[in-house]
């Protein structure tokens, strides 16, 4: 069974793990257009790389975010028990 992680930003994420969306923070504007860029909430997200912009990978696209945006991107990390 899944442990339940605490939310944390897509900011915060290393390299290469795949997370799940929780929710979107900030303007209403900032949420639609995540939404239609894939990242919705239930979405699986692998942070693809980082630096000035944050590259991930979302439905099957890679989609770049400068740090700010991606901190309003609320996410939980896939654990499970094992």
């Amino acid at each position: 069974m899944p442990k339940k992680m605490s939310p944390v930003s897509l900011q915060e994420i290393p390299e290469g793990e795949d997370v799940r969306v929780v929710s979107l923070d900030g303007a209403k504007e900032l949420g639609t257009r995540l939404r239609e860029l894939g990242f919705c909430e239930q979405a699986v997200v692998r942070r693809v790389s980082g630096g000035s912009h944050i590259i991930c990978q979302v439905c099957g696209s890679k989609v770049a975010l400068n740090g700010s945006v991606a901190s309003k991107i609320r996410v939980e990390r896939l654990v499970c028990d094992r």
